[in-house]
């Protein structure tokens, strides 16, 4: 008798444990398919080249793309500025918002983004350059940050699909090019009417090497 209550008691236990084990387990699961899916969102889709855009000679970074049939990219890219008038080069840093309203596939090698839109924001690693007004200068004598610029573009882009059977390491190439526009030249186009637009617009233009 003594032996019988002991497996009722047992399999008592064991029918109430079960799905508290259960659930457990299928939590634990769960935080680790979570932690992996958000690891995974960090890698890189895709890296940049970019010449000009007042972001350096040329520069170079890392993207992601996200959103419904992947409209938005975030970038960020390290810039070269060659010293030009002055005593040493700089490196300069860039964080790039784009959008892509839509895109029109040519056919299955070649598509097109009619527009490419978005802003920018860039600062240069220098101590000649602030972004809040040295007390040497009079209350508000500089309006502007000489360190950072915010910026605002338009596009188009010509894409590649490479097809899978070919792939080395890149999905798709895209050339694309950009004019672009910043707060001060943007101020300076509506304070001075002398000014034509090749004094306020930039032109630039880049490749995209889509990883994914």
């Amino acid at each position: 008798m003594k032996w019988l209550n002991f497996n009722v008691r047992f399999w008592v236990i064991v029918f109430i444990a079960f799905p508290f084990a259960v659930s457990a387990r299928n939590g634990y699961e769960k935080r680790v398919e979570n932690y992996q899916t958000a690891w995974q969102k960090l890698i890189p889709t895709h890296y940049k080249l970019q010449f000009a855009g007042g972001m350096g000679l040329v520069s170079a970074g890392i993207g992601w793309d996200y959103g419904k049939n992947d409209q938005w990219e975030t970038d960020v890219l390290l810039g070269y500025l060659p010293k030009y008038s002055t005593n040493h080069s700089k490196v300069t840093l860039t964080v790039k918002q784009n959008f892509i309203p839509w895109q029109k596939r040519v056919n299955e090698w070649l598509s097109i983004d009619p527009l490419t839109c978005g802003m920018y924001v860039n600062t240069i690693f220098d101590g000649e350059f602030w972004v809040s007004e040295p007390d040497k200068y009079p209350s508000d004598y500089y309006s502007f940050s000489t360190k950072m610029r915010f910026w605002a573009f338009a596009g188009q882009r010509f894409t590649m699909h490479i097809p899978e059977e070919k792939r080395f390491f890149a999905k798709s190439l895209t050339l694309f090019y950009e004019i672009s526009s910043c707060d001060l030249y943007i101020v300076s186009a509506f304070t001075n009417s002398y000014l034509k637009p090749t004094d306020y617009l930039r032109l630039s233009f880049g490749l995209k090497i889509q990883l994914f």
